[in-house]
């Protein structure tokens, strides 16, 4: 079976490569599961993706999706490169303000604002993404406790054509009234053009939908609203493993390389053969509106694309470590690893999927604990991994993966670049188990900080 080993960034290559020694006293010393985050990566990630609209002589804002991950290192290494924060909830608009971020560089586009987070937006003149009719018009609603003068910044959430079903977004039908009302209302709202967001990683989907909004854009300028940026959202594939291995390990995988027997229907792009530089560069270069190429489009009108990247600007940013508390063999010569922690923490399998990432075994047993129980053996083995709960669902990792010698009691599993919604989109505190700790490493690997506090490292 072919095997799905994790790109590296070179960082985590040298962590890695004193024989687990530092993690094993890191995880001794924080316990299982362990989270690492290594924020300065998301600097080099934001360069590639910047330089990109750049090559194209395209205008960018870029926003991190904060809701990608917890870590608070992360959101300030966005702020110290200067980009913008995308931010869902108060809690996330809170935590963006704490670590630097100006509140004009903060986008909101979370559907369902109420009241106090609405507020807030406006006292510190975030952009905010409007996702209804109704919202628009609770919006204008507070416009008795604004000052005289004060405009809020807005754009106008799309849905289109091809995401008809969601319930996110101004349907094409309530455009021209939601048009019309930000010009009636221009005193006070600062409108400043369109969003949308589509899920899946075709460009093809977002053109389409870039030239659905063009139209838009001509129907605001008719009512003299001008355009100044397209929000495209997120949604930049990651590469998590070599396109190769991943495109042979899916031709020949059955229900045989499962504990259960079961072949998810849907996986994400793990091994995609486009990255997120690329697809930029197919999405500018694409055909769009009047014949002209998307990037044409852009240049010739002056307007801004807006990205929100969440899962691109946190690609290869974090670790997760695992400690393996027991090693059982079951009937069928397969084993499972009960891992220190649970699949809340590598929650793939909750959405009926995988991780189709293989963890590196490291074979080192944690300082000061007894092992004296274990009877090693030696020989090649295959294993699921599950957590160590009372749930049977509890399964890391329901896909049996191959190891060249039988992990034991003590042995660290690391799973490679889990910053983006995998390490703790589920965490919480099941069998009133403490949540797993989070902690920064600086680029030389000199220096570690806990990352579970507001304002923390960057």
């Amino acid at each position: 079976m072919p095997a799905l080993l994790p790109v590296l960034d070179p960082a985590v290559h040298r962590l890695l490569s004193d024989d687990g020694n530092r993690l094993a006293t890191l995880t001794n010393q924080y316990g299982s599961p362990l989270n690492i985050v290594f924020p300065h990566i998301l600097g080099q990630n934001l360069a590639r993706i910047a330089n990109a609209f750049d090559r194209h002589a395209v205008k960018s804002n870029i926003f991190y999706a904060a809701k990608v991950n917890k870590s608070h290192s992360l959101i300030s290494a966005a702020v110290s490169c200067g980009i913008g924060v995308d931010v869902s909830s108060l809690f996330e608009l809170e935590d963006a303000l704490v670590s630097g971020c100006d509140g004009s560089l903060i986008c909101a586009s979370g559907p369902a604002k109420p009241t106090d987070f609405h507020q807030k937006l406006i006292d510190v003149g975030a952009l905010i993404s409007i996702d209804s009719l109704e919202e628009l018009y609770d919006l204008v609603a507070l416009t008795g406790n604004w000052e005289q003068g004060h405009r809020t910044r807005i754009l106008l959430r799309y849905r289109p054509i091809n995401a008809s079903a969601s319930r996110f977004g101004l349907a094409p039908e309530d455009m021209p009234e939601a048009l019309r009302f930000v010009a009636q209302h221009s005193g006070d709202l600062a409108f400043e053009g369109f969003h949308f967001h589509l899920g899946g990683y075709a460009h093809e989907n977002r053109v389409q939908a870039f030239c659905e909004i063009t139209e838009w854009v001509r129907v605001a300028a008719d009512l003299g609203l001008s355009v100044s940026m397209i929000d495209i959202g997120g949604g930049l594939p990651v590469r998590y493993v070599e396109p190769d291995s991943y495109a042979a390990f899916l031709a020949v995988q059955n229900g045989d390389h499962y504990r259960n027997g079961i072949v998810p229907r849907s996986f994400y792009p793990y091994g995609g053969a486009v990255d997120a530089t690329e697809w930029i560069d197919r999405f500018l270069l694409a055909v769009g509106p009047e014949d002209m190429t998307v990037g044409q489009y852009l240049r010739a009108t002056g307007i801004a694309i807006g990205l929100e990247p969440g899962r691109s600007l946190a690609d290869q940013t974090a670790i997760s470590v695992f400690r393996i508390t027991r090693t059982k063999n079951l009937p069928d010569g397969t084993c499972v690893l009960f891992a220190e922690g649970s699949s809340f923490s590598a929650c793939e399998t909750w959405f009926a999927s995988e991780f189709l990432v293989d963890p590196i075994l490291i074979s080192a047993a944690v300082p000061g604990q007894d092992n004296a129980g274990e009877k090693p053996e030696n020989g090649p083995v295959r294993a699921y991994v599950a957590g160590h709960s009372c749930l049977d669902e509890d399964i890391i990792s329901n896909r049996l993966i191959s190891f060249t010698t039988k992990p034991q009691k003590g042995d660290l599993l690391v799973y490679g670049n889990t910053a983006g919604y995998q390490m703790d989109l589920l965490e919480n505190e099941f069998h009133r188990v403490p949540m797993p700790r989070r902690i920064s490493i600086s680029a030389d690997l000199a220096t570690v900080q806990p990352d579970d506090q507001k304002g923390t490292s960057r």
